[in-house]
């Protein structure tokens, strides 16, 4: 729901919570630009990075989507003094913007299956939000449309605005960061960038400020077994649904609005087991935790560097850490829970470790 339009353009709590929001984003220094240590890969030519977007102050790429959002909303006027907000999330997303709700002295109420994990309840719950359940995931959205209804308040929608709410051309959104810290990489502008999609608003800005900074990157989607978007990019057909993904944070059942076909060159489908698989060698790899989706990325940029490598090509790859680990200790990252939930993940181990070591 949309309030009814207010007639001040910049009243003393709209310009309070504008400068509040831009107070926190200057205490918050970029994120870090990690070179994976993969020297079979590096002899060839070919540089694997990631960008760290765990060390945001909620943790996760979602605190940058929940800023714009709340930026975007207070800006056309969605959003005043006390109004609650509503987003349909059981993730990442939703702890986001709860802690820019609790930054404006907002209500924030998050919708989501009664399925959803403990932590996640409680990472949501720990900013003062409220956790309003349904019995199925694809009842997220009229639910939350509907409650926003009842509450006078607004439905904030990532998934219709995520792709918007950005400004893609620069203003330090993630691509032009990730083109800063490479300029002075061996392959300073990357051959391939890859990024998983949950609303598709990253790889939006992304393809867009490629197009915009005349850039000869390609843009490749990791989507996760389960997920309707790689059939949608395919055949452009918006009604098309899917089991859902069963990787964190990524993947979706039905088409997004945020997700524009036309920005993505390339969408790879990638196996749960692999995903999972991935998300131990690279954690592995780097000393510490990370989670499934960011394995799901890994995959991606292993498949595409191997293709590189086979054509004679060298260049930089770049991808996303998504968030850290420590999130998924009783679930991807504990032993049982992954083996009763997707069975034996060893072959899938040798695949990706094989392809690590070039």
């Amino acid at each position: 729901m949309q309030p009814t339009p207010s007639s001040s353009s910049c009243g003393d709590w709209l310009s309070g919570a504008i400068r509040r929001i831009e107070a926190d984003y200057q205490r918050s220094a970029d994120t870090h630009l990690i070179p994976l240590p993969l020297p079979a890969l590096a002899a060839r030519g070919i540089d694997l990075y990631l960008k760290d977007e765990s060390t945001h102050p909620t943790g996760s790429l979602k605190h940058r989507l929940a800023r714009s959002l709340f930026l975007y909303a207070l800006c056309n006027g969605w959003v005043r003094e006390g109004t609650t907000i509503v987003e349909a999330s059981s993730g990442s997303t939703a702890v986001s913007e709860a802690y820019f709700a609790r930054l404006l002295g907002l209500p924030f109420i998050a919708v989501m299956p009664r399925s959803t994990s403990p932590e996640k309840v409680a990472q949501i719950a720990f900013y003062g939000a409220r956790c309003h359940f349904v019995d199925h995931a694809a009842q997220v959205y009229d639910e939350a449309r509907a409650l926003a209804e009842r509450s006078g308040g607004h439905y904030m929608d990532q998934f219709t605005y995520a792709e918007r709410a950005t400004d893609w051309r620069g203003n330090n959104n993630i691509a032009e960061s990730m083109f800063q810290q490479m300029a002075h990489e061996r392959h300073p502008v990357p051959t391939w960038i890859v990024v998983g999609a949950g609303t598709g608003g990253t790889s939006a800005t992304i393809g867009r400020y490629l197009r915009f900074r005349c850039h000869d990157t390609q843009v490749c989607v990791a989507d996760p077994e389960g997920s309707v978007f790689s059939a949608y990019h395919r055949s452009g057909d918006t009604t098309l649904t899917a089991p859902g993904s069963r990787i964190e944070g990524i993947g979706r059942p039905r088409v997004e609005p945020s997700f524009v076909r036309t920005l993505v060159d390339r969408m790879l489908e990638v196996p749960n087991l692999d995903s999972v698989a991935a998300m131990h060698a690279l954690s592995a790899l780097l000393g510490r935790k990370v989670g499934p989706s960011t394995g799901t990325n890994f995959v991606g940029m292993l498949a595409v560097a191997h293709e590189m490598r086979a054509a004679g090509q060298q260049g930089s790859i770049l991808s996303l850490l998504c968030d850290a680990g420590e999130r998924y200790l009783p679930s991807y990252h504990d032993a049982d829970w992954v083996r009763n939930a997707f069975g034996d993940i060893a072959p899938a181990q040798q695949r990706i470790d094989a392809l690590m070591a070039g």
